[in-house]
């Protein structure tokens, strides 16, 4: 097993180091322009507003619609309800759900822009929708993805970028995604220790793995916040390790997003660093085949 560059949950001592590896790794081309390219390194996400037309994100919110009411009540491992209801929080794998989603995974216009940041071939790590519906939606606490990506699943190094899309319009009023912009080149190692199967507690409520108050402060206070709004159709792409979270939906409007986690094929996950055995499938996919692209213009 390689050396834990990124250790994290090992005692009761919160501490924030130094990422070793690069936001942007070299070499790479693709559609985005050196200006967007830059704004990503220095900022760790990348907003395209209306990426997807009109009748693109239709077919996926038909797609998102039928996932939800077909898994009303359902108790399946992959399928997180809001707390205290019965209310669809998150569904995962939905890139092997529905024929839409799974050509949205593989779409060209997506993938070569991850690939190009990444300067790799990339496979699905994980992909999930967040439903966050009006009036109910819980939040999700503050939390560097790639820090649960290590202990929990394994991945060695920050190589990875989530592209989220968004299903319903994203405003300041239900809860959208909050990014501290330039956190990215700081890795919080969190206290506490990882329970076995800890992903039953955290997908409804994380508790472990994320920061506390002292480093998040520390973060906000050298780089501020930024809210990803935009209509339905837009696109947020962000780094693996940038500190992320959103506040509840007490709003009347749904807040519906796609997430796919892209990972590079030289970045493929090892034993989890936690000790314990790794995630099921749904959650840190053991699949390293890469994504062909191709799902190009529906």
């Amino acid at each position: 097993m390689s050396r834990d560059l990124y250790p994290s949950r090992q005692g009761n001592q919160s501490a924030i180091i130094d990422r070793v590896d690069p936001v942007v790794y070299a070499g790479g081309s693709g559609p985005l322009s050196a200006e967007e390219i830059a704004f990503f390194d220095q900022n760790g996400y990348l907003f395209l507003p209306c990426f997807f037309s009109p009748e693109e994100t239709k077919a996926f919110q038909g797609e998102m619609r039928q996932i939800r009411d077909s898994l009303h009540g359902s108790t399946r491992d992959d399928v997180i309800v809001e707390p205290g209801t019965q209310e669809v929080r998150s569904v995962f794998q939905v890139h092997q759900s529905g024929d839409t989603l799974k050509r949205l995974s593989q779409d060209d216009r997506i993938v070569d822009r991850i690939r190009q940041l990444l300067a790799s071939d990339v496979y699905i790590h994980q992909s999930r929708v967040n439903y966050k519906p009006g009036f109910k939606g819980k939040e999700f606490n503050w939390h560097s993805d790639f820090e649960t990506w290590h202990v929990e699943d394994g991945v060695p190094r920050m190589r990875m970028i989530s592209c989220s899309v968004a299903l319903t319009e994203n405003n300041e009023f239900n809860g959208p995604l909050m990014v501290s912009p330039g956190s990215q080149r700081h890795y919080v190692c969190c206290v506490g220790d990882t329970p076995q199967d800890h992903f039953r507690q955290s997908l409804a409520a994380q508790e472990l793995g994320v920061p506390d108050p002292d480093a998040l402060r520390w973060l906000v206070d050298r780089y501020g916040l930024i809210q990803a709004k935009g209509a339905a159709g837009s696109v947020l792409l962000f780094d693996c390790n940038v500190m992320h979270g959103s506040n509840g939906n007490i709003s009347p409007f749904p807040r519906s997003n796609v997430f796919f986690v892209y990972n590079s094929v030289e970045n493929i996950p090892q034993e989890p660093f936690s000790g314990h055995s790794p995630r099921p499938e749904f959650l840190g996919s053991r699949d390293f085949t890469s994504v062909a692209g191709g799902g190009g213009h529906h």
